[in-house]
C-alpha cells in the first residue's frame, strides 16, 4: 500500500497519476492509497474525487503502507518524524518531497535504510512536472523502481546526488513562480497597450507554452533568441532593455536566493 503523510496540492498531483497510469492500474487498485490529512473537508475532497481511503492518523499511513510518501512543510517535518518513528521498520521505503530536508537528517530519525528524496515541481498538477530524485546507493533497485514509477507517473524523472538538490530546488521547483512572474509582467504589459485581460493572457499563455514546446526539441535557447530577433527589429528593441537592466544577474540572483533558503531549510542535522 502506498502511504502519503499530508493530503496537500503535491500528494493530489502523485495520487492523481497514480490513479491514472497504467503502469499502476496493472498492480493496485485506488484502495491500495492511504493518506493522513488533519483538515476534514481535504480528506472528503480526496475520497469522493479518487475514490482513496484517507484519515487523520499519521500513524495509521506509517503502520499500513509499504511506501510512504511524506508531503508535509519542511517546518512540520521533525514533528511527524518523532511521531512515526516507532513504526518505521527497515522493510519500509520512505519518500521526502519537502524542500530542505535531506536524507542525513532523515537517517537520523528513521530505522530504515530505504529513504528517499525527492524534489517534484508544480507542474506535476497537469502531469508535466519534472521530479529528481535522490537516495542511497545501498536501496535494492526492487524498491526504487515503483517509487519512480509513482513520479513518472506526473512528468519526467532524473536522478542526481544528493549535493545538487538545493540547485534543482531553485531551479525546477522555485521555477514555475519565477515563470508565471514573468508571464504575469507580459499579460500586464498587453493590458497597458490596450488588450483586454483574456486576450492578453491567451497571447502571453501560449507564447510560453510554444516557446517550450520548441526548446523540447532540443533546440538550444540562444539559437530560438536568435532566429526571432532581426537586426534593428522590435525583438532587438525589448532584448537592449533586458540588458541594460540587467536581466540575466537579476534571475540568477533570485535563483542563487532560492538555493541559499534551501540550504538554511536543510540545517537541522
Amino acid at each position: 500500500m502506498i502511504g502519503f503523510i499530508g493530503g496537500g496540492n503535491m500528494a493530489e498531483a502523485l495520487i492523481k497519476g497514480i490513479i491514472q497510469s497504467s503502469e499502476f492500474r496493472v498492480q493496485s487498485e485506488t484502495k491500495d492509497i492511504l493518506v493522513s490529512e488533519p483538515r476534514e473537508e481535504r480528506r472528503g475532497y480526496l475520497e469522493y474525487a479518487y475514490g482513496i481511503k484517507t484519515t487523520q492518523s499519521n500513524k495509521e499511513v506509517a503502520s499500513s503502507c509499504s511506501i510512504i510518501i511524506l508531503a508535509v512543510k519542511p517546518q512540520n517535518m521533525a514533528d511527524v518524524l518523532d511521531e512515526i518513528s516507532g513504526l518505521i521498520t527497515d522493510e519500509k521505503t520512505v519518500v521526502s518531497i519537502a524542500a530542505g530536508i535531506t536524507l542525513p537528517y532523515l537517517q537520523s530519525k528513521l530505522k530504515t535504510k530505504k529513504l528517499i528524496r525527492v524534489m517534484p515541481n508544480t507542474p506535476a498538477l497537469v502531469q508535466e512536472g519534472m521530479s529528481v530524485i535522490s537516495l542511497c546507493e545501498c536501496i535494492p533497485d526492487k524498491d526504487i523502481a515503483p517509487v519512480r514509477d509513482i513520479f513518472m507517473s506526473i512528468g519526467r524523472v532524473l536522478t542526481l546526488p544528493e549535493k545538487y538538490m538545493n540547485a534543482v530546488t531553485a531551479l525546477s521547483g522555485s521555477g514555475p513562480a519565477f515563470i508565471a512572474l514573468f508571464v504575469e509582467a507580459m499579460i500586464e504589459s498587453g493590458i497597458k497597450m490596450g488588450l483586454s485581460s483574456e486576450n492578453a493572457a491567451e497571447l502571453s499563455v501560449q507564447t510560453l507554452s510554444g516557446t517550450a514546446a520548441l526548446l523540447d526539441t532540443g533546440m538550444p535557447p540562444e539559437k530560438l533568441r536568435e532566429m526571432v530577433t532581426s537586426p534593428g527589429g522590435t525583438t532587438a528593441a525589448g532584448l537592449k532593455i533586458f540588458e541594460e537592466k540587467g536581466f540575466r544577474n537579476i534571475v540568477t540572483d533570485a535563483i542563487l536566493s532560492a538555493q541559499k533558503r534551501a540550504e538554511e531549510l536543510g540545517r537541522r542535522e
